[in-house]
């Protein structure tokens, strides 16, 4: 697990995942743990993304439209939001991509530290190598792929986890 000061919360209602712009990998992350939810019946957890660098209101890139279609997920209609420090407040788990954006949400919200956790690294069995997600904003297809595989791996933790709460 990412170095948190404590433990994630025992009850959890509300998921938020973290990037910058809140157009490619937050947005991957919501649309697929909002579908790992539906398969588990798990409709009382509600899925947000936002972002800690986007002033909200823009689409999502057509690349991450493209790789959650071919994962039988829709995010055409999901519009970014600012990762605002009441956001952070109402979140009872938080999800981040890298250790920017983790400091990003403490500093804005320093309540937030013990529900903050690097998305790659929660409940891994052990720690990655590198334990952040790397943006694939300006990169070739094949770049939102890989980023899209990984934060599938990381989700379907979450899921698992979430099932036991």
């Amino acid at each position: 697990m990412s170095e948190a000061v404590g433990p994630p919360p025992e009850k959890v209602r509300k998921v938020l995942f973290i990037c910058t712009g809140n157009s490619c990998r937050s947005v991957m992350a919501e649309g697929l743990l909002r579908h790992g939810l539906k398969r588990t019946d798990r409709s009382e957890v509600q899925v947000l993304s936002a972002g800690v660098g986007t002033p909200g209101g823009m689409g999502p890139t057509p690349e991450t439209v493209e790789v959650m279609h071919r994962e039988g997920v829709d995010v055409t209609l999901h519009l970014s939001q600012p990762a605002t420090p009441t956001l952070l407040h109402s979140a009872d788990l938080i999800l981040v991509m890298d250790e920017y954006h983790r400091a990003t949400v403490v500093g804005r919200s320093p309540a937030s530290a013990n529900k903050t956790f690097l998305l790659k690294s929660f409940l891994a069995p052990a720690p990655p190598d590198d334990p952040n997600i790397a943006d694939p904003i300006g990169q070739p297809m094949d770049v939102y792929e890989a980023c899209a595989r990984t934060i599938k791996e990381a989700v379907q933790r979450v899921v698992r986890w979430l099932d036991h709460r």
